[in-house]
Order: C-alpha cells, then sequence, then structure tokens
C-alpha cells in the first residue's frame, strides 16, 4: 500500500489524492495533524522532552491531557496506541506527551519512586508541570480543564503530578500504576510493586497532603484501570490508590456505586456532597497494560501492541468520557 500511494502522489493532482486516501484510512484518521516536539519549555530539571499532539483547527479555550508512557515505550507509541490522539481528533482537545530520557532511567519509565522527582518544584515532575504552563499558554487552553494519565511507571508519576501539583490538575487516570508515596512507604518501589504497603486509608492521604502543605483544594478526581492478573503492579495497589484519594476528598472506602462495563467490576465513590471522587475498574484476568478495544465504534480507541492490551475496553474513552471531553 505504501508503494501504491508512492505511485499515486507522483502522478495525480493533490485533491485528487486527498479524495482517494480519505476511502483507504479508517474513519477518524485522515487529520494532517502529528506529533510535534517542544524545546525551551522551561528549566526542565527532570530533562525530559516534550512532545505535543494538536488537531488540525484546534480552537482556543480547548482542554488538555497529559500522557505518560510506561517502561520501555515512547511518547509517539503510547499516544496512538492508547488512543489519546484519537480521541483528540474526535472530541477536539490537545495531548501533551513527556518522554523520559535514557540518561535519567535506563529502561525509559519514570522516576515515580525518587524523591527528588516526585516532589513540588523538583525533578521529573516539575518538569512535566512546566510542560503544562507551556501547552496552556500556546494554544490558549482552559486552564480549568487539564487532565493526567499514564500506564505502569507513567501512572506511578500521574499520582505524583496530582498530589504535588492538585492545582494544575481537575482529573487523574492511573493505569497499573502506584499511589503517591509508595516507595517511600514500602521501603522499596520493587516491594511497592510486587507486594504493597501497609498503610490505613489516612496515612496514604497524609502522604499527598504533604507534598502539597496549606493546599486546601479542589483535588483532582482520580479513575484507576487495573488488571487482576498484573504480576508487574499487584492488584492492591489499585484497593491502595483508592483508599488514598478517597481520603483526601473526604470520602469513605466503601463504594457509593457498583455495575460492570464491558464485563469488568467498576467502582464509584462519592464524597459528602454526592460528587463522584474515584472510580476504580479491575480488569478481570488482564496482565500489566493498558487496555484498548480497537475499532471504530463509539466507544473503541486504541491500538494494541506491547503493554497496550486489546481487552474491550478502551481506558483513555472511559477517562475522557468521566472528564467530559465527549
Amino acid at each position: 500500500m505504501t508503494e501504491t500511494r508512492a505511485a499515486v502522489r507522483l502522478f495525480l493532482p493533490v485533491a485528487l489524492l486527498a479524495a482517494l486516501l480519505s476511502v483507504f484510512l479508517p474513519p477518524g484518521k485522515a487529520s494532517a495533524a502529528s506529533l510535534q516536539e517542544v524545546t525551551g519549555f522551561g528549566s526542565n530539571p527532570g530533562a525530559l522532552k516534550m512532545f505535543r499532539y494538536l488537531p488540525d483547527g484546534l480552537p482556543a479555550g480547548r482542554p488538555v491531557v497529559v500522557a505518560l508512557h510506561g517502561c520501555t515505550q515512547n511518547a509517539a507509541g503510547y499516544g496512538t496506541g492508547s488512543g489519546w490522539t484519537e480521541l483528540a481528533d474526535r472530541w477536539g482537545f490537545s495531548v501533551v506527551l513527556p518522554q523520559q530520557q535514557p540518561a535519567n532511567n535506563a529502561s525509559s519509565c519514570f522516576d515515580w519512586f525518587q524523591s527528588g522527582d516526585i516532589e513540588r518544584g523538583r525533578g521529573e515532575a516539575a518538569s512535566v508541570a512546566q510542560m503544562v504552563d507551556r501547552q496552556l499558554a500556546d494554544v490558549s487552553g482552559d486552564a480549568s480543564r487539564v487532565y493526567v494519565t499514564g500506564l505502569s511507571a507513567g501512572g506511578g508519576m500521574t499520582a505524583v503530578l496530582m498530589a504535588a501539583y492538585p492545582e494544575k490538575f481537575a482529573g487523574g487516570g492511573v493505569v497499573a500504576g502506584l499511589p503517591y508515596g509508595c516507595a517511600q512507604a514500602a521501603g522499596s518501589p520493587y516491594v511497592c510493586m510486587y507486594v504493597g504497603a501497609t498503610q490505613t486509608a489516612r496515612q496514604w492521604g497524609d502522604r499527598v497532603r504533604a507534598a502539597r502543605p496549606g493546599y486546601t483544594g479542589p483535588w483532582p478526581t482520580l479513575s484507576v484501570f487495573q488488571g487482576s492478573a498484573d504480576t508487574t503492579v499487584k492488584p492492591v495497589n489499585m484497593i491502595d490508590l483508592m483508599k488514598q484519594w478517597t481520603d483526601v476528598h473526604g470520602a469513605d472506602q466503601t463504594a457509593d456505586a457498583a455495575d460492570t462495563v464491558a464485563g469488568y467490576p467498576h467502582q464509584v465513590f462519592r464524597d459528602g456532597g454526592g460528587r463522584a471522587v474515584v472510580e476504580t475498574y479491575g480488569i478481570t484476568g488482564m496482565g500489566h497494560g493498558q487496555p484498548v478495544d480497537p475499532g471504530s465504534g463509539t466507544g473503541q480507541c486504541g491500538t494494541a501492541g506491547a503493554y497496550i492490551l486489546d481487552v474491550n475496553l478502551c481506558a483513555a474513552y472511559r477517562l475522557g468520557h468521566a472528564w467530559g471531553l465527549g
């Protein structure tokens, strides 16, 4: 198909070429937009790279989603595989895609466990916060509708950003990730990942409150996606995330609503005012990865690959729907 299109490009007028490509490309994927690297976005104390995706003709005042890749992944692959760039075209928002560097972490994991990278004003967390500021300025984005999400180490860094910079994010989506301060609570990132940390809901919440001393809210809402068969990040971490963020929001740890989504258990936790502040999706039988549901249906998105798992549920769609993006 690539060679055929190259030959066609030599002989057909541009307008006719565009018409032909619209036939061959799947719906919603005919955008000419592409990933762009952004440099000079701040002091960048965490030495990360910044990429972004802007749908064609995106107007001012639109939401921003920060999407953090997992270990061994990169910004471009995660943006496409997870479905976020696809949804950006569909619903009209921009995506910031931070990228880890091998000099920071040999496996390209965000350093969610390093004290120097998870504290406000320092390291990788500060670099991502600077990316958000740059993006809002460049695209005149809606500062009240900025969201953050990520897979695995990117999920761990999502919790970091929610805790250290709560004023910047309206909501967060942690996929196979860890609570804020888990490595410190467990004494080791590996104990946190494979066993979990022994903390009460209040102790978990105190770790978040200590990350932003004196902050009185509002705090970001949280959605968590976790595979029940994940042996890299044990499912207990979803429970601990729920405990941590229900406590931060002043809610209890008993679900106020429970149903199934695509056949998977889904729970919702509400604060005293009845607002949904935490929700969890337990993906039965799924290992370590990002849930996707490839296809052109309304609720479908993503492309299956390494650590991008087709389980008939697209986490990006569910997050975007919860956040009112589409």
